[in-house]
């Protein structure tokens, strides 16, 4: 037993310490967070991971300026604390549970406050469960919610506050996903598949949420769409739980080039206006993979030049674009379209690891 800070609040979910999350050592919990200026000039974003059966923790900063994604990247050893919501220059702080956090940032030359404050209660999303063959890949909860933010954001010097009127999201999800080094004996296919959307969007007096996981014939194994109105509680929510995403692609890649949902009656277009690389944050990074352990404490910072990489390259798949999203009656907003297609994808012409028909 390793007693730590978790054993003195009522959150057990089994007889052992909080240090302790059952048997699979994939087991993680994440934060995520993502935010953009209201004319779409900037954009930032936050991932912080704990992997209680690795005994790791890692943490990720993003923000682009003039076509340049600046991150800053930070793993240490958890010790089995998990309540230590710190990791090298990234800290996380839960300021009212539920409805506002504050992410601050200092080392490498880039440093920021920021606070988020949401728009409505966070909406839960469907278990995640996917399984191939006789293994569990997947098998996670998500919270997810809109909102505002304040602060500043600071890179070599040069510091920028967030103007009046910044939104974007965050989530907070936790159970079974791939972590840490791969698994050499993993019952899969040769050639994975893997086909995901993700659409959180803030539009004026309402949030909007799609999304999709989808098999290679393009049928749904996890899919939904929510419109949150400001204010609302977990009663107030609008559900579609069948949404329908028609998707075009940019030429030569496997990034969306435009969407166009219809959820819930109504009809948004998704129009991108920048595009971020979700391997500043961890996510398919070679090197800054979630869970992967490099000791004690390793920090580095890595600049990612938007207009020359490979699009075709595995880690440069998983991508956010930044989307201008017009709906019903003139309304606009501004929200992410998120997307990851491993693999073949009927739907789209898309086969083999990377190809296209």
């Amino acid at each position: 037993m390793a007693l730590s800070r978790g054993d003195d609040y009522p959150i057990h979910q089994t007889p052992d310490s909080v240090a302790y999350s059952g048997t699979d050592r994939n087991f993680y919990d994440r934060y995520f967070f993502n935010g953009y200026a209201p004319d779409g000039s900037s954009f930032f974003a936050v991932a912080f991971g704990v992997y209680p059966n690795l005994d790791v923790a890692d943490a990720h900063f993003c923000v682009v300026r003039d076509g340049v994604q600046h991150c800053l990247h930070a793993s240490r050893r958890l010790g089995m604390e998990r309540m230590e919501l710190s990791c090298g220059p990234v800290r996380i702080e839960v300021l009212e549970p539920l409805q506002r956090l504050r992410v601050v940032v200092e080392g490498e030359g880039i440093a920021a406050d920021l606070t988020f404050t949401g728009r409505a209660f966070p909406i839960e999303e469907p278990r995640f469960t996917w399984r191939v063959g006789p293994r569990t890949v997947m098998d996670y909860t998500r919270l997810t919610q809109n909102g505002h933010y304040e602060g500043w954001i600071e890179v070599d010097g040069g510091r920028e506050v967030l103007p009046a009127g910044s939104a974007g999201t965050r989530d907070r999800s936790w159970g079974v996903r791939p972590i840490g080094a791969a698994d050499p004996q993993f019952a899969g296919k040769t050639v994975p598949q893997f086909f995901w959307q993700w659409t959180p969007v803030n539009l004026p007096g309402r949030s909007l949420f799609f999304h999709l996981n989808a098999h290679a014939d393009g049928t749904p194994w996890n899919t939904r769409a929510v419109i949150a109105p400001d204010g609302a509680g977990a009663d107030g929510f609008h559900d579609d739980h069948a949404p329908v995403m028609a998707t075009q692609l940019a030429d030569g890649t496997r990034w969306p080039a435009s969407g166009e949902l219809q959820a819930g009656g109504e009809t948004f277009r998704l129009t991108p206006l920048a595009r971020f690389q979700m391997r500043g944050l961890g996510y398919t990074s070679p090197k800054w993979g979630h869970g992967l352990d490099h000791g004690l404490l390793e920090v580095e910072r890595e600049t990612i030049d938007l207009a020359t990489i490979d699009p075709a390259r595995p880690d440069n798949l998983h991508v956010q674009m930044l989307c201008r999203v017009e709906g019903p009656g003139g309304e606009s907003g501004l929200g992410v379209f998120e997307q990851l297609a491993i693999g073949d994808y009927a739907p789209l012409g898309l086969t083999g690891m990377t190809g296209r028909e």
